[in-house]
């Protein structure tokens, strides 16, 4: 059986290079995820871009939420030091559902790569609950391929999964203790969400659960999987299975 330090870093990494392109589900998502790296991308000189995919409509009670939640996520890439945001308005939990406009936003994700000369690409874990995660995860995938099957000038971005509210897969960690203060202060700019959930408390215990492997100066590590550019070609559902195949070693 595949033992656990196959399984899980037992030391952080460095940041990948920039600029960092993150692509969100929903406005939030960015800050829950992977709020800790924006910080310290920012802190870095690394440029940071976000697009939030979906409008959120139906992610809260607020009167006139969709304005609500874009000036939240306004003020949250502000604190984390983001250089661009944009905002898509794409149907919540709707995401994905038509072929037509699948097509569209896998073009319009290979352009928005490509127009950044984005070094390091995110997008949601494919075991996320929420269908607009992984259908966000679905998009960016597909929008890379866009990508690597043309002619392309340079080097093709990394491709790195991040959490949001459930472990994946995961080869690689990134120490956030020094930055978990100004996470927490970010996350709390969520008024609208953190009013139906204690998401601050759920996310920092995820951070935290990923330092089991780590050095007990650790206090909170973000989680991310780096795909190789032969997983990339792969479909997406048939990489995840590769990722989570070491779990049983050689076993039939």
């Amino acid at each position: 059986m595949t033992p656990e330090h196959l399984l899980v870093p037992y030391q952080c990494i460095e940041l990948p290079p920039g600029p960092w392109l993150v692509f969100a589900p929903h406005a939030d998502d960015e800050t829950f995820g992977m709020g800790g790296a924006l910080i310290k991308a920012a802190a870095q000189g690394i440029d940071t871009h976000v697009v939030v995919m979906t409008d959120g409509a139906l992610g809260g009670d607020a009167a006139s939420l969709v304005d609500v939640r874009q000036s939240e996520v306004r003020q949250a890439c502000q604190q984390l030091g983001v250089r661009s945001l944009q905002c898509w308005d794409q149907p919540d939990r709707g995401l994905g559902s038509d072929p037509a406009q699948t097509e569209l936003l896998t073009e319009r994700i290979a352009a928005r790569v490509a127009e950044l000369n984005a070094a390091t690409v995110f997008f949601p874990g494919v075991l996320e609950l929420h269908p607009d995660h992984r259908s966000t995860a679905m998009l960016v995938w597909r929008g890379m391929q866009k990508l690597q099957d043309r002619p392309w000038r340079g080097v093709l971005p990394q491709l790195w999964s991040y959490e949001i509210s459930v472990q994946s897969p995961v080869n690689r960690l990134i120490d956030i203790t020094d930055v978990r203060a100004q996470k927490e202060q970010v996350m709390a700019v969520y008024v609208s969400q953190n009013s139906q959930n204690n998401y601050p408390e759920l996310i920092l215990a995820l951070n935290k659960a990923r330092t089991f492997s780590l050095p007990p100066q650790v206090s909170h590590a973000e989680a991310f999987y780096v795909y190789s550019a032969a997983q990339v070609a792969m479909p997406l559902r048939r990489a995840a299975e590769q990722a989570l195949a070491i779990y049983w070693g050689h076993e039939n």
